[in-house]
């Protein structure tokens, strides 16, 4: 299959709905074997299956990112079923409920919103990093959102969780930019996600006040963020490292 990323394998955690399942899709389009990767066994087989109906190479892993062994099972699976790995698109991530301020939830929600968040990315470069070196060349995009850009008054968690990404992805792009290896990030505002769907219809104001918030007049679509994620993996973007790249309709140029 031709395309910009060939044959080559990816990693796409978060891969069963939303923007993973975007890239997923667009990264089989491009002639990439895809792994997906995902909390949630269904949604994440239907993605594969979809790729696959489509004439595309991919499989399916079962992870919690923010669990060691489940993230060493997610490489290793990876490595097995395609023989290598190339590139990843370390998305998977939550949302919290807002709170007033930042004294105002759990210890709980906290250490949910960065092990999955935070340390899941770290985890996730842990372990493919070793495997990209055993081949001189590697990309990785990590999903960090606005939020890793500006602050979001009753997202603390959030918003620390996000800044984290951003400094895992220059810290890492350096410590590997001579080794072949490029990592950068994707800067995501408001995404009309089908994790929103159910909030939006309980909240419909919420939907509205974020369409307003947004300099081009309405929310983002989960493709035009895989289109960003796919261009920094690709080879297009092979002088770029380091680098975090706002996709966010103009939100952070206010």
């Amino acid at each position: 299959m031709s395309g910009a990323l060939a044959n080559k394998v990816v990693i796409v955690t978060g891969g069963g709905s939303g923007i993973g399942k975007s890239a997923a899709l667009l990264l089989a389009r491009e002639g990439a074997r895809v792994m997906i990767a995902d909390i949630d066994e269904q949604a994440g087989n239907e993605t594969a299956a979809l790729i696959r109906s489509e004439g595309g190479d991919a499989g399916f892993i079962r992870t919690d990112v923010s669990r060691e062994p489940d993230v060493s099972a997610m490489v290793a699976h990876t490595v097995d079923t395609f023989g290598r790995l190339d590139c990843a698109f370390n998305n998977a991530g939550i949302l919290e409920e807002g709170s007033p301020d930042v004294t105002g939830y759990s210890l709980d929600v906290w250490n949910r919103v960065i092990g999955i968040n935070l340390t899941g990315v770290w985890l996730c470069m842990k372990y493919e990093i070793p495997q990209m070196l055993k081949h001189g060349k590697g990309a990785i995009v990590n999903n960090a959102s606005v939020a890793s850009l500006v602050g979001l008054p009753g997202a603390t968690a959030l918003v620390a969780s996000k800044h984290g990404v951003v400094g895992l992805t220059k810290n890492a792009a350096l410590e590997y930019a001579g080794r072949g290896i490029r990592v950068n990030a994707v800067c995501p505002s408001f995404i009309k996600t089908p994790i929103l769907e159910p909030y939006f219809e309980a909240h419909p104001e919420e939907e509205r006040e974020m369409i307003r918030k947004e300099p081009v007049g309405r929310m983002g679509a989960p493709q035009e963020v895989a289109e960003a994620a796919v261009w920094l993996l690709s080879d297009a973007a092979s002088f770029v490292t380091g680098h975090s790249l706002v996709v966010d309709g103009g939100y952070t140029a206010m």
